[in-house]
């Protein structure tokens, strides 16, 4: 059908090209230069204004936001920010309530989880592989022509991950921190295994399961007798691989040693026992607090019998340490290539 008039055309082609509010504005303006040869003058650009925060201190220290001006539509960031304080601060330089106000960031980091591709197929609308049971179960609404094709590919699901943490007197300043960022791991999701160790190795799982961290930890402090105690490493990881290695939890898991290395005892058991864990795991992550100094060298006997069966040894002071924990995770696609 031939189009004589000019709107014929416009609402043709915009009922056929624009799908969105926002494809309104160029479309008249294309349509005006192309058609009506109506010349085309440039868009204005606004000009940013920058943002303006004004951050106050309030009676307890914390930041609070002034007022912002009813006649400016954006404002300019002026002081310090609570975030980025908290977010470079030492654990073991926290006061109770900076560590509870950073429980949110903690759980955000603690949900970043390895993952790996499923065996079975799964029903996917961008798979490759026809699923033929869904076509022929589809087909009986249409007499049977397969015409809603449907397609099956592997999926992507959250890998397992154990983490081993250091409560000895020697980390007893950053126990707290990490116990909470075992708590968020947990609650996290399935598939995820906390143990503690100072002289010997204890399951917490279960008790970090609770919903409300303080009576989650308050559990695992009592479940734990050797609490602020000395250090067995190699001793530890032995209990672990005899009873749990053998049972396959760190068959194909991401294992996370949380600890300084201060082996009291036979390094060269640490270099045995980690060998037998890296064997069995998919990957091995160990994370000591001390490394975020820029002076420290791992010399302690542990921590270099530990070193040349670890596949990524990771700072865990703060929360951007904690950061790049959780950046490591889940990038972790190949075994032993964390």
């Amino acid at each position: 059908m031939e189009l004589a008039r000019s709107d014929d055309v416009y609402w043709t082609l915009r009922a056929t090209l624009v799908t969105r509010f926002e494809e309104l504005e160029p479309f008249d303006r294309a349509f005006n230069a192309w058609f009506l040869r109506a010349p085309v003058h440039p868009q204005p650009r606004a000009l940013a204004r920058p943002v303006q925060r004004q951050l106050a201190l309030g009676s307890r220290g914390d930041p609070v936001r002034a007022p912002a001006d009813a006649g400016h539509a954006s404002e300019v960031e002026v002081g310090w920010s609570a975030d980025e304080l908290l977010r470079t601060k030492d654990f073991a330089a926290m006061t109770p309530e900076e560590l509870a106000g950073a429980r949110t960031a903690l759980r955000r980091l603690a949900a970043a989880r390895p993952r790996r591709s499923t065996r079975r197929l799964r029903a996917h609308p961008h798979g490759r592989e026809l699923d033929l049971r869904r076509l022929v179960r589809r087909s009986l609404a249409t007499g049977g022509d397969p015409i809603a094709r449907t397609y099956r590919r592997r999926v992507d699901v959250p890998r397992k991950l154990v983490v081993l943490c250091d409560v000895s007197g020697s980390m007893e300043a950053y126990a707290r921190a990490l116990l909470l960022f075992l708590h968020a791991a947990v609650g996290a999701g399935r598939g995820v295994e906390a143990f503690a160790f100072g002289t010997r190795l204890t399951r917490v799982t279960r008790e970090l399961a609770a919903r409300d961290p303080e009576r989650a930890l308050e559990a695992a402090s009592a479940r734990v007798v050797d609490w602020a105690s000395g250090t067995r490493i190699g001793a530890s990881l032995k209990a672990f691989n005899d009873e749990w290695g053998r049972r396959a939890l760190s068959r194909g898991a991401v294992v996370v040693i949380v600890s300084d290395g201060w082996e009291r005892q036979d390094p060269a058991l640490v270099g045995r026992e980690m060998a037998r864990l890296a064997r069995a795991a998919f990957a091995v992550v160990w994370v000591s607090p001390l490394k975020g100094s820029p002076d420290y060298q791992p010399l302690a006997g542990g921590m270099c019998a530990a070193l040349p069966h670890v596949d990524r040894f990771l700072a865990g002071h703060n929360l951007a340490s904690l950061e790049v924990l959780a950046g490591t995770l889940t990038s972790i696609t190949r075994r032993h290539a964390a």
